[in-house]
């Protein structure tokens, strides 16, 4: 039985690349576009090393950000954002336009029929997903577990796409992943051939490996992106009341980031946090 389920998911779980989602409406448009606009090739790559490879996400930051990009002048700047609205609809839709593109949105199965029922279906794409509690609560284990349903096809309750993982803490174990994989009759080199990771140290080298992910996201299609845990580094990296604004400010930015991360290119955005004294963990959904 187990053979066969293994033969079956064979055929079903290799990963789709951008070509085999050609039935999709596509979610971004290429930064490249703006080179048939009328902008300089020269310029386009500015943006892409600043970690911008999509329309949508140029149009996610403001004209004063842009502007801090070497080379880019307010007048290019202008130029840019002008050919970009050109390309890309970022205003009014109606109510129905919003609908299909609620379509969309994906959701993965946390492995659990109960906890996914609690959840609406699972983890959604397009939204961040926040689990807080205690040491030891299982917010780790479940990030470990969506590292393996992320990657199930649709017809599983999987997201059929690549899983991207920001550790904080030394918490993520490869090893961990084997048996998750088996359970789920997939092959765990595959599974762990489809994890791209990372290890952050501090709250700036975290928020540029988010940076980082634009390239990866715009070419290859992911479908999960976990950070474990999302302020561990902030609460080192800043002491102090006379530090407290400024935290607060940057983990603000943070965030806004992975939203614009999790709206940009339609991927689940899961993050944990400790801040709960019951032995449970909670969640909280930020759509």
């Amino acid at each position: 039985m187990i053979a066969t389920l293994k033969a079956v998911e064979a055929s079903q779980l290799q990963l789709v690349e951008r070509e085999d989602i050609d039935d999709e409406e596509d979610l971004f448009e290429s930064i490249d576009k703006l080179i048939s606009a009328g902008i300089n090739t020269g310029d386009v790559k500015k943006l892409q090393d600043a970690g911008i490879y999509t329309c949508n996400g140029l149009m996610m930051h403001t004209k004063k950000n842009l502007t801090g990009i070497k080379g880019l002048s307010e007048a290019k700047v202008d130029k840019i954002c002008e050919a970009a609205e050109k390309i890309v609809n970022l205003g009014y839709i109606t109510g129905s336009d919003a609908l299909l593109r609620r379509k969309s949105v994906i959701r993965i199965t946390t492995g659990s029929q109960a906890l996914d029922e609690l959840l609406g279906g699972g983890i959604e794409t397009s939204a961040i997903t926040e689990a807080f509690g205690e040491f030891r609560s299982g917010k780790t284990q479940l990030a470990h577990t969506l590292c393996v349903s992320t990657q199930l096809p649709a017809n599983m309750r999987g997201g059929n796409g690549k899983v991207a993982y920001i550790d904080t803490e030394g918490t993520f174990r490869p090893d961990r992943i084997i048996p998750i994989a088996e359970r789920f009759g997939m092959d765990p080199a595959a599974v762990l051939d489809n994890i791209v990771y990372a290890r952050a140290y501090t709250y700036e080298h975290q928020y540029n490996l988010l940076l980082g992910l634009a390239a990866k996201m715009s070419g290859e299609q992911f479908r999960l992106l976990i950070v474990d845990s999302v302020i561990a580094l902030f609460r080192v990296d800043f002491t102090g009341r006379g530090e407290l604004a400024e935290r607060q400010q940057k983990l603000a930015q943070m965030l806004s980031r992975l939203t614009k991360i999790a709206e940009e290119f339609n991927v689940a955005v899961y993050m944990t946090n400790q801040g709960c004294n019951s032995k449970l963990f909670s969640f909280l959904i930020f759509p």
